[in-house]
């Protein structure tokens, strides 16, 4: 039998796991990034002896990445040596106090007694409960959905009881905890998706309990420095990777995929997995008659998340005192979330991420120097935040402003090199739809069936992977939505994907 191709479009997670277990499985693989290196938005900037995350600053729940690597003969631990951080972030409260948040649960209840007596043991209560939903929804977030069908699988029906569609996370939230504040600790990580704890589904309490369970993990060297060893494993199996090559167009038979046209070439293949963001692929790539559930009009109406104004900081020094991560929450959360979601205004008072990477992994930067990097929720583009320049400015230093908050009033005279990448910057240099970071919303219309599916429903030959597919967004489901794909693909060209079911069987008895 001839060597079956598959081409992948993009190097981004998604699309780098997928040539590993398609080149694994036996496909000759060939990668087409339109940037100049691989990870897509879990990329590095290099600038001056700084080494910054684009995106993603951390590994949460590395099981999925680490049965990957397993599948295909590698160790991930020798691969990519990963740090646990402990405490694995701050979350500090512009309404006053802090939590720095660790998997010692004596030490948690510590500091919970200090801001909410009350709600001392109310942790255990969300760890255990979460416990039991994750073990239910496992089956769900690991497996295809094709149709409504798959609704009625006996996973889907077990775990329906726990699923609360009536109930938000944040709600969700308020059933174990009495301080707002704690209520906020527990689930920020709504904005993992790109959305407000009260506009997320219930289901996504999961989130913080993989933190305090599994642990927040930071790999030596940044978390590009997983795409860019995932890149070497899979040009080491054979796959072809080239970078610089964006793709123009795609050649059809009927709705059957029969090649890509890059700016250097043409591929033909058996199978094209799309690893480039689904928004903005499908209105490029995809002819609008061609894609009836997904037109170019019903995109244009589904909810996408919010964006990110990106600051990316090489200072003299290091601040000793301040935590690798550190959440800052605006005093008035409600109207932080509202401004972005419903208002789409830039927040007057926003939210703010930092990570200061090299008080753990001082590989980072030159001696005696260090990285900040800075991420601010804002909405994703409209015509009440187009990102001029003058706003661009004008939000730098509202940004300012909130580090002198958390204890970095020197932070501007120290700086040595800046970047900065806002919303119109996702949209145009990341060829993100809107500037939407997280992709489409994981709101309950737009989850399972209703998200685009892994084997694409409306071309034949294609597969998709990455945050705008199922399961959806964030590191760990991203890796997933490639076995997924995998899963399907593979027996369709006529090759076997046995090795990675019998890992997920032997991964599923643990």
């Amino acid at each position: 039998m001839a060597k079956r191709r598959v081409v992948v479009i993009g190097a981004g997670p998604g699309g780098l796991a997928s040539a590993l277990q398609l080149a694994h499985g036996g496909a000759e693989v060939t990668v087409l990034e339109s940037r100049s290196q691989v990870g897509g938005r879990c990329a590095s900037i290099y600038a001056n002896g700084f080494r910054f995350d684009t995106g993603p600053t951390f590994y949460l729940y590395p099981r999925i990445l680490r049965e990957i690597f397993q599948s295909v003969g590698r160790d991930i631990d020798v691969e990519i040596p990963m740090k646990r951080l402990d405490p694995q972030y701050r979350v500090s409260f512009g309404a006053g106090g802090h939590l720095d948040c660790t998997h010692n649960l004596e030490e948690m209840d510590r500091q919970i007694a200090e801001l909410s007596p009350q709600d001392v043991g109310a942790l255990k209560k969300y760890l255990d409960h979460n416990r039991v939903k994750l073990a239910k929804f496992r089956p769900i977030l690991e497996s295809p959905f094709n149709s409504m069908l798959d609704l009625l699988r006996p996973s889907v029906l077990a775990a329906a009881s726990l699923l609360k569609p009536w109930k938000s996370l944040g709600r969700d939230l308020q059933s174990y905890f009495h301080d707002p504040r704690l209520v906020i600790a527990f689930s920020f990580q709504a904005k993992y998706l790109g959305m407000s704890p009260f506009k997320c589904p219930s289901l996504f309490s999961i989130l913080s309990f993989l933190e305090y369970e599994y642990g927040v993990f930071h790999p030596i060297g940044g978390c590009g420095q997983v795409s860019e060893r995932m890149a070497e494993v899979a040009t080491e199996m054979g796959c072809e990777i080239r970078t610089d090559e964006p793709v123009k167009s795609l050649e059809f038979q009927g709705k059957r995929v029969t090649a890509v046209v890059t700016t250097k070439g043409r591929y033909e293949a058996d199978a094209f997995v799309i690893n480039a963001d689904f928004a903005h692929a499908m209105q490029q790539l995809v002819p609008d008659e061609f894609r009836k559930r997904w037109s170019n009009a019903k995109i244009a109406k589904k909810r996408f998340s919010c964006s990110t104004f990106m600051m990316y900081l090489g200072i003299q020094g290091r601040y000793e005192n301040l935590k690798h991560h550190t959440i800052h929450i605006s005093k008035d959360y409600d109207r932080n979330l509202r401004q972005i979601e419903k208002e789409m205004v830039l927040p007057d008072d926003p939210s703010i991420y930092v990570q200061n990477p090299c008080v753990t992994d001082p590989s980072l930067a030159p001696d005696g120097k260090s990285t900040i990097y800075v991420l601010v929720p804002v909405p994703h583009l409209s015509p009440s935040t187009p990102w001029d320049e003058a706003q661009t400015q004008a939000f730098r230093e509202t940004a300012f402003k909130k580090l002198a908050e958390i204890g970095l009033s020197d932070l501007r005279t120290r700086i040595e090199y800046e970047q900065i990448v806002t919303p119109a910057q996702w949209r145009d240099d990341f060829s993100v739809y809107r500037g939407a970071t997280f992709n489409l919303a994981h709101n309950l219309g737009q989850m399972l069936h209703l998200r685009p599916h892994n084997k694409f429903e409306e071309l034949d030959g294609v597969y998709l992977v990455g945050g705008g597919t199922h399961p959806g967004s964030g590191l760990p489901v991203i890796y997933e939505s490639s076995r997924i794909a995998c899963k399907q693909l593979l027996p369709d060209i006529g090759l076997s994907a046995k090795f990675i079911h019998e890992l997920a069987h032997q991964s599923s008895l643990l």
